[in-house]
Parts: C-alpha cells; structure tokens; sequence
C-alpha cells in the first residue's frame, strides 16, 4: 500500500471515495450525500488540490492493485485553532491495526501538522466509538469540549487532541 498526496487528476478517486464514506458512516461527514452528488468535476479537482495549499493537506492510501482504499487530510482554519484532522475513512476490509491503512493515513497528516503547530485536534462525531478508539489507540485524548453535530444538532461532536512531539 502507498500513502501519497491527493492531486487534482485524482477527482474521480476523490468523488467515488467520498460518496463510499457518507454511505458507510454518515455520522463522521458533515455532508449528506444528497449535496455530494450535486457537486461538478471543478469542485472535486479542488478538492484535490487541497494537498497543494498552504492551510490544507490531503492523503491517500492506494492498494498494489490502484484502488483507493483510505483518506485522511488535514486543514488549518485559522492560527489559533492550529492543524484540524479532517475527512478520515478506511473501506471496510482495510480497517483495523492488522491492515496498517489508518495508522500509515494518520502518520502522515501528522507529519504534516508538526510543521504547523504543536497539536492536532479533532471532532468525532459522539456514537462512533470505532473512530473514538482509533484515536485514544493514538494518543488523542477528550478536551471536554463539544458542539452540536452539523447534520443533527441534538447529537454532538466531541474535540480531541494530541500533543506532537517535537523532533530532536
């Protein structure tokens, strides 16, 4: 399996992985996949282009045979707020520490938010317990904040964050 930058010609891999992921688990998305589907070739080339940005990253996980198996970005909003993990998802028979894929996905970004600021934070939406885990396995811990889930604001979305270490 290979980590990479996404690219702008990767657009189809992107749209097709991203309708996988609100259909597998529509409660780690803030969009539904009504709106995903209403959106043009420009915007998923754009979208592929994050990996190019000052404030963004965007990564992929291919397997030998060329199908796109996993993805994992990053985003900062603002210099307060530091590096965000966002757009996590592996297909389901890449799932689980044995398969590597989320760990090699978040090693990644993390690399790449070690450049930006000294943690990553995160929102996990509150009953996905699977995510939740990954990211306790990884060091991520419960900031005790939360806000209301964009899609349906009576659930929530927990933070979290990770203290990345410095390089010697």
């Amino acid at each position: 399996m290979t980590v990479r930058p996404t690219t702008e010609d990767d657009w189809q891999q992107i749209r097709a992985l991203r309708l996988e992921m609100i259909r597998d688990t529509s409660e780690g998305f803030t969009e539904t996949i009504e709106d995903a589907l209403l959106h043009d070739e420009q915007e998923w080339r754009m979208r592929g282009r994050r990996s190019r940005a000052e404030n963004s990253a965007s990564f992929a996980a291919v397997d030998p045979p060329g199908r796109w198996v996993g993805v994992m970005g990053g985003w900062i909003p603002d210099a307060s707020t530091g590096p965000l993990l966002v757009g996590v998802y592996v297909t389901p028979l890449h799932r689980g520490r044995r398969a590597g894929v989320a760990d090699r996905l978040l090693d990644a970004v993390e690399g790449w938010a070690g450049a930006h600021g000294p943690t990553l934070r995160l929102a996990v939406h509150e009953d996905n317990r699977r995510a939740r885990a990954f990211y306790a396995r990884r060091g991520f811990v419960l900031t005790g904040g939360s806000e209301p889930y964009a899609l349906d604001p009576t659930r929530r979305e927990l933070g979290m964050v990770l203290v990345l270490e410095k390089e010697q």
